[in-house]
């Protein structure tokens, strides 16, 4: 349960590192911010590039496990950071993202 945990918290990290590392130089090409939020936005890509190292499984299957947790916490990002509330459908397409990601991360292996 404990190595369940971490590897979801990982995986947020992983989310919110490369979130952050966008939309810094989306707020900069379309809203006119100042230059420098490109500089924390190539930290964040550097970090979002590190923590996917340290993913417990295969490359292959962490990236694929990834994208349901990037779903869900863009969806979040969008309510926090843009006042825009989810949806139903939004929270429907989270939850299903969610599902494939705990079926990609936590499924039985065969061997």
């Amino acid at each position: 349960m404990v190595q369940s945990i971490k590897v979801v918290a990982l995986f947020v990290l992983t989310a919110l590192a490369e979130i952050v590392g966008c939309y810094l130089p989306y707020l900069w090409l379309r809203h006119g911010r100042p230059t420098w939020y490109l500089a924390p936005a190539a930290l964040g890509l550097a970090v979002f590039a590190y923590l996917l190292t340290l993913h417990p499984t295969s490359a292959g299957r962490t990236y694929a496990a990834y994208g349901g947790v990037y779903v869900a916490v863009a969806v979040f990002w969008m309510w926090v950071a843009k006042g825009q509330r989810p949806d139903r459908w939004d929270l429907i397409g989270r939850a299903i993202s969610l599902c494939g990601m705990a079926l990609i991360v936590l499924g039985p292996r065969g061997k």
